[in-house]
């Protein structure tokens, strides 16, 4: 899928030669062109100006992230950190201007300084230290996304209101993030084709040793390449924070492979010598095109990884099958103006085919009825959770009881995803929205936009700030934190030593569970805290976070932990001790977790009624598109479940 200009076989002549030398060439842009049309033809909701724009600014943290990734791909690099950095760099720079009280523009530059300090330590490790590039920037990646942790203290920090109207639109309807990715892939462009160091990178992807033995300073290039990677992540993540008005800092992760996606995409060879600006966004937009057009289609989340898994190896292998027919690039800069000229001529004649073809088949939507039932989505935070597969499995039953028509995303605890999915279901135009925020604040401006709309939103588990909902429908993290710690410190008589397993840092559910449960101790100074490590919501990190705090604790007497996941890889831990010697108090009363109650390893958990808070939010759903009454906030009781009610209790 190469978008450089190549140079076919001299035997290739002819039509077919022509065809099969356009496709190899243009690969990538003549996928893009395929996927529009094909989403135009399947979803009468894809070709709109608001769904368009959205795609655009969609792909353009991916696009940023993945500019900065081509000038390492090209030396034959790779950057795996470009994530993390991104999140440090946010997080520092609004840490610096609201806690530190540093000057807006100040802390802008120090976010900057950050991202290139962090490329610059790649290059080192890389160039003097003779890491190989995936160890060093593994290993930054790890650091990067902990010092945000230490730095934000596992809590986004709301965004200088300056600096977050990066996130707005020009207009009332240019989006500022689609502006900064067409100047960073403009800069991207020119430093590769018009510059000294880019022609470096070319040389150096091409073959290292023949550029140091022409006199290129390689090591120092390479500092220079990773700086700009890290310049280019430390922009993504300023453009991310600010669509979410806030630093979170577990954001961007998993971007880093995003961005090196689209990279490989758009025609660039991992084994360097290759690769273009607009072939990066061409492979951006591809992958934005793709999660854009899938939501709309309602395709599961699962799917869509195992399509954009299919689509990434498509890319590598007519990669592979385009050196192999015998195509070449040329070197940088000495393609001529005719090359160019007609590389121009492809991209108009291109944009004319895609209008022609879009346009034929909006014609199939044309008078199309929407149908009689309501529509609605519901944006998850996560489907790798028992608990909100329930809350999911509720909210069908009663979609399909009343018979509204349900589409379910997952933003797998990715706020900016979560953020794309609201601005998908706001460009669809549904009936209603129920949202389980990942975070509280970074799902204000998206439900704004819908608030604009007139859609009304059903907050679930979370409540939004800085936003409009119609309803609030969810138990009391803060109150059942405290009947946690009630129920485990009368258990163990009003004394002992305990440890807690945390929740994902930056999360609200962690926050509040946690803030309870420390508030519902205070009644019972005999219990002492001896330890607390965050496990992120998981039983296979509860079971090892379990084992190691066991080495240096052997002796406590109870385990706190903020699901029934962690609780029950805590329990894992402990073998016999579980439920004799060491009492272990979950959340949440997912059916695991009632389980090994009701087979006494798990003393307790505090249960919030999942299917519950999904039927009832798709009933507030129905009645807020009917404008009818809604309850500002139904609240659904938080139980204490232990072996004596367990058999009574359902979810």
């Amino acid at each position: 899928m190469a978008t450089d200009t190549l140079k076919s076989k001299p035997g290739a002549q002819g039509a077919s030669g022509g065809v099969r030398r356009l496709l190899l060439e243009n690969g990538a842009l003549t996928a893009l062109i395929v996927l529009v049309v094909a989403m135009s033809a399947l979803s009468g909701d894809f070709l709109t100006a608001d769904n368009l724009l959205n795609v655009g600014v969609q792909a353009a943290v991916t696009a940023i992230l993945a500019f900065g990734v081509t000038f390492v791909i090209v030396s034959a690099g790779i950057d795996l950190s470009v994530g993390s950095v991104a999140a440090l760099s946010a997080t520092v720079l609004a840490w610096s201007a609201t806690e530190a009280g540093i000057p807006v523009a100040l802390a802008v530059l120090l976010s900057v300084a950050t991202g290139i300090a962090c490329g610059l330590v790649n290059g080192f490790l890389i160039s003097y230290g003779k890491l190989p590039p995936f160890i060093a920037t593994l290993a930054m990646l790890s650091v990067g996304r902990g010092l945000s942790l230490v730095i934000s203290q596992g809590s986004p920090i709301a965004f200088p209101e300056s600096v977050s109207h990066l996130g707005d639109t020009l207009g009332g309807w240019l989006p500022v993030p689609v502006l900064v990715m067409i100047v960073m892939g403009l800069i991207t462009a020119f430093v590769l084709g018009r510059t000294y160091i880019g022609r470096s990178m070319y040389a150096i992807g091409g073959n290292e040793e023949a550029a140091r033995l022409s006199g290129l300073r390689v090591k120092r290039q390479k500092l220079a390449i990773y700086a700009f990677s890290g310049l280019f992540a430390a922009a993504a993540g300023i453009v991310l924070a600010s669509r979410l008005s806030s630093a979170q800092p577990q954001a961007a992760q998993g971007y880093e492979l995003d961005a090196i996606a689209a990279v490989v995409i758009g025609g660039a060879s991992l084994a360097g010598g290759t690769g273009k600006a607009s072939g990066t966004l061409i492979g951006a937009l591809i992958l934005a095109v793709l999660r854009n057009g899938l939501n709309l289609l309602s395709v599961s989340a699962f799917w869509q990884q195992v399509v954009i898994g299919v689509v990434i190896a498509l890319a590598v292998l007519l990669d592979t099958l385009r050196r192999k027919a015998g195509a070449t690039t040329p070197a940088a800069g000495t393609s001529g103006g005719g090359n160019r000229g007609r590389q121009a001529l492809t991209y108009v004649v291109a944009a004319v085919v895609a209008v022609a073809v879009v346009g034929a088949t909006s014609l199939l939507h044309n008078g199309s009825s929407g149908g009689t039932s309501k529509k609605v989505g519901l944006s998850l935070s996560t489907l790798n959770n028992p608990f909100f597969v329930q809350i999911r499995d509720g909210a069908e039953e009663q979609a399909k009881k009343l018979g509204v028509d349900l589409t379910v995303t997952d933003a797998q605890n990715d706020a900016s995803q979560q953020a794309n999915q609201l601005q998908n279901f706001t460009s669809e135009g549904l009936s209603s929205i129920i949202v389980n925020p990942v975070d509280s604040d970074a799902a204000g401006p998206s439900v704004r936009s819908a608030n604009k709309d007139d859609i009304p939103v059903i907050a679930v588990d979370r409540g939004v700030n800085d936003a409009e909902t119609a309803a609030l429908v969810a138990s009391d993290n803060v109150e059942g934190g405290a009947l946690g710690a009630k129920a485990l410190a009368e258990k163990l008589g009003g004394k002992g030593t305990i440890a807690i397993l945390q929740g994902q840092a930056g999360t609200s559910a962690s926050r509040e569970r946690g803030a309870g449960f420390a508030a519902g101790l205070k009644a019972y100074p005999g219990i002492k805290v001896v330890a607390k490590q965050p496990a992120d919501f998981d039983r296979t990190k509860g079971l090892d976070v379990m084992t190691n705090l066991l080495q240096a604790h052997p002796d406590i007497d109870g385990v706190f932990a903020e699901n029934d996941e962690m609780a029950l890889g805590a329990i894992k831990a402990l073998g016999s001790k579980a439920g004799k010697s060491v009492q272990v108090v979950g959340f949440d009363g997912t059916p695991d977790g009632l389980k090994a109650v009701q087979g006494g390893t798990l003393f307790a958990s505090v249960a919030q009624q999942p299917k519950e808070l999904g039927r009832i939010a798709v009933q507030n759903a129905l009645r807020a598109a009917e404008d009818k009454k809604v309850e500002q906030t139904v609240k659904v009781p938080v139980k204490v479940v232990t072996k004596e009610n367990v058999a009574g209790f359902e979810g």
